[in-house]
């Protein structure tokens, strides 16, 4: 994954934006001006954790439901920033989730550097990731699997269903990965419980499952989980799926 960074996207590179872009740099943070179109900013999205918005004016619809497709993958907030009315748009047309901060001008820029500088000290921390509790009695595999989803999630550990529900007593999840076969509580006993709570009954499941015969993938499906993967998973498959799955669910 590359390092984190800002960037700023606007109709032009203005002196008012440069000025803010000396400003956020001198705090510490790789930030670059994009034109606010498609293109470019898809071309330089990779590590984009923060962006910036700079209206003189408001971008076109398609750059606005572009980055709203863009963002809404997690990992990345907005910052508006334009005359009240144009803010407000954004605001009307954006999830509230990305955005982070609003502001009008003109803008003080040492707020907005202190700002971008509080963003990234939580992207640095996993904050705007996805967070998914994994939840497993094998060791070896819990630790497996949280290697390969760190990187792009926040992750999060439990080695049996009782623990997995005291964590989640003080803790959200954006999924649930749970074994399907554990001892004393079993996946689907965890699955039942996290149903009859009301803090947790919403939470996505999905199983996995060490047993691929037919009639175990049948019981599994029977429970009605959000999905379910085989242990014989490989990495980039699971990493495929799981982004599959919220894109289609954000």
């Amino acid at each position: 994954m590359s390092e984190i960074k800002a960037i700023i996207t606007g109709e032009k590179e203005s002196f008012l934006v440069r000025v803010m872009l000396k400003k956020i740099r001198e705090a510490g943070t790789e930030c670059s001006f994009v034109p606010w179109n498609v293109d470019d900013i898809n071309a330089h999205w990779e590590g984009t954790t923060l962006v910036i918005l700079y209206m003189d004016g408001r971008p076109s619809d398609k750059v606005i439901h572009f980055l709203k497709d863009k963002m809404a993958d997690g990992g990345s907030v907005l910052i508006p920033i334009g005359e009240k009315n144009d803010v407000n748009y954004i605001c009307d047309n954006m999830p509230k989730d990305i955005i982070y901060r609003t502001f009008v001008r003109p803008v003080d820029n040492d707020q907005l550097a202190a700002v971008v500088s509080e963003i990234m000290g939580k992207a640095s921390s996993g904050e705007f990731k996805k967070s998914i509790l994994i939840v497993d009695d094998d060791p070896s595999y819990l630790g497996l699997v949280r290697d390969w989803l760190k990187t792009d999630y926040k992750v999060s550990m439990a080695n049996s269903g009782l623990q997995a529900i005291k964590w989640l007593g003080k803790n959200k999840a954006d999924l649930i990965l749970l074994d399907h076969e554990m001892p004393v509580t079993s996946g689907p006993q965890v699955l039942e419980m996290l149903r009859n709570d009301e803090e947790t009954r919403s939470i996505p499941v999905m199983f996995l499952t060490g047993k691929s015969d037919k009639k175990s993938v049948m019981q599994v499906v029977s429970l009605k989980p959000e999905g379910y993967f085989l242990k014989t998973i490989e990495k980039e498959e699971l990493l495929q799926k799981l982004a599959e799955y919220f894109a289609l669910n954000r």
